[in-house]
């Protein structure tokens, strides 16, 4: 979409569905130029919606993949000076070693955000399941994790 599109719009609309469009074609090759450029926007929040919606993505797609290391370590070079950023990357990595069985440790899991207890809380790890159920921080998260408990216990 153009700034010309859509008359009325403001330009950081236009500018952000721009960079979400840019961000989900990116060449693997082109990504750590895109995302530079995307974090230079004038617009610093906008900007950072648009590469957290692309480190999700991103994330979810790699996060059991060998290229995983490799990505992650780019990003956060990219993303340093950017908390928000830094941390969901972090909660990514750490989704990963729970979601892998890797090593992670509990203090971890409870001091992650709402956003990642969900996301922990719907996934298949028995031992973190558990403790969101009995210690999530929303009545929702523990929910979530006694669900999830009750489908592996049928299944």
């Amino acid at each position: 979409m153009h700034a010309d599109d859509s008359a009325g719009e403001p330009a950081e609309h236009a500018r952000f569905a721009r960079h979400l469009t840019e961000l989900e074609q990116v060449a693997d090759a082109d990504e750590i130029e895109l995302v530079v450029g995307v974090l230079a926007d004038p617009d610093p929040v906008m900007a950072r919606a648009a590469v957290v919606r692309h480190l999700d993505r991103r994330a979810a797609e790699l996060c059991r993949a060998p290229a995983w290391e490799e990505w992650a370590e780019v990003m956060a070079r990219l993303v340093t000076g950017h908390p928000f950023l830094v941390r969901r990357l972090e909660e990514w990595a750490l989704f990963r070693a729970v979601a892998l069985r890797l090593p992670w440790h509990r203090d971890d899991l409870l001091a992650a955000s709402d956003w990642f207890q969900l996301k922990a809380a719907d996934g298949t790890n028995p031992e973190a399941l558990r403790l969101l159920a009995e210690s999530g921080r929303t009545k929702r998260i523990r929910n979530t994790a006694r669900e999830s408990l009750g489908r592996r216990a049928e299944g």
